[in-house]
């Protein structure tokens, strides 16, 4: 995880997801240094999802990734999945963490968990920090960086890396489908997503329509899940490099053209049409001048992959209809009491522009 996103060392104490004392005492143990005794514990991020904090002790920093509290650890949240991927990945062109030491549940946290080394970076959150990719150029290069990484990851083997059973590709995208239309439906059952009717209508008919057009995969490969600009730890003398990819809890074996879509939905630009600006609830700094447009990423990506990208509107769609249903499974969580109210931050009325987007991308392309 970069330093730049998270707060100074030494900031908190006690965390409902992890106690500093257990952690401390663990990792003098897991890494041989008595002086983890001395931990100390920060968030890092919104906490929407899995738990992350980093640890300080005077035997240097590291990441904690846990699941979240309160929760049965389903396959989203599964930490041994998101340890195993980084760790196969660690001898391939994609760059990731190093795991230093996990636990299956008990000590540290009572749930399980895995330790990674703390990468020195920049993560763009929002705006870019001062002093970094300023120009044009670089920031063309940024995204660049992006879509080189993208088709490293979908390039990689699984057999070849021990990822051979880390999911089942036939098929995949037609149960995404259904996967998320249950998790809609389980968001609507946990409390109010504060969907009106029309809203409750128009995500169902979304579903449909994705549920009976299903594109024929192209490739079978290592899928990110959640790939996008502020899932990347970026050099911070060299804008055009990313030191490792964050967060790959959602990821399996399947259609590499879901990664591709998901990341043109989080894909900003200056000159939007109203529908897309709708949508764009979340921080991004892809709208500055310089970055390529969505139409150029998809190219690039197309060219170094040699995917056809004729069905990308397909995935597009089914991009914005994943991401309405994990913001409303959010707000359904919020509103219930589970979760607290700060996760809804920003996204409270995020769920139908999403829907507005896939019908229009459906029916229009993804420009």
């Amino acid at each position: 995880m970069a330093v730049s996103s998270v707060p100074e060392p030494g900031t908190s104490h006690r965390h409902p997801g992890a106690d500093p004392a257990a952690v401390g005492a663990w990792l003098a143990t897991e890494l041989g240094d008595d002086r983890w005794r001395q931990a100390t514990l920060s968030p890092v991020g919104a906490g929407r999802s899995n738990l992350t904090y980093r640890v300080d002790s005077p035997a240097g920093a590291v990441v904690l990734r846990r699941p979240p509290v309160g929760e049965v650890a389903a396959t989203a949240h599964d930490m041994g999945r998101e340890q195993r991927v980084i760790s196969a990945l660690g001898p391939t062109p994609v760059p990731v963490p190093t795991v230093l030491a996990s636990s299956t549940g008990g000590p540290p946290v009572g749930a399980p968990c895995f330790v990674m080394e703390l990468v020195d970076g920049i993560v763009p959150l929002g705006d870019l920090p001062d002093g970094w990719a300023t120009t044009e150029a670089e920031r063309a290069r940024v995204g660049q960086a992006l879509v080189d990484v993208l088709v490293a990851l979908h390039a990689v083997d699984p057999a070849a890396v021990g990822l051979a059973d880390f999911g089942r590709p036939e098929g995949f995208m037609a149960r995404q489908v259904r996967r998320w239309g249950k998790q809609w439906d389980a968001a609507r059952a946990d409390g109010e997503t504060g969907t009106d009717e029309q809203t409750v209508r128009e995500l169902t008919r979304l579903s449909d329509r994705l549920g009976g057009s299903v594109p024929a995969t192209q490739r079978n490969t290592v899928v990110h899940g959640d790939y996008r600009i502020d899932n990347c730890v970026f050099d911070r003398d060299d804008p055009g490099r990313i030191l490792a990819v964050l967060d790959w809890e959602m990821s399996t074996l399947g259609d590499p053209m879901a990664d591709l879509g998901l990341m043109l939905v989080y894909w900003y630009q200056a000159d939007e049409k109203p529908v897309w600006r709708a949508a764009q609830h979340l921080p991004s700094p892809t709208r500055l001048a310089g970055f390529p447009l969505r139409a150029e990423v998809a190219e690039a990506y197309g060219r170094q992959s040699g995917l056809d990208l004729e069905p990308l509107p397909w995935y597009v769609a089914f991009g914005g209809f994943k991401l309405a249903v994990v913001l409303a499974g959010i707000l359904a969580r919020v509103r219930a009491g589970s979760v607290p109210a700060e996760m809804a931050h920003g996204i409270e009325n995020a769920v139908a522009p999403l829907v507005a987007l896939g019908h229009h991308v459906l029916d229009h392309g993804v420009a």
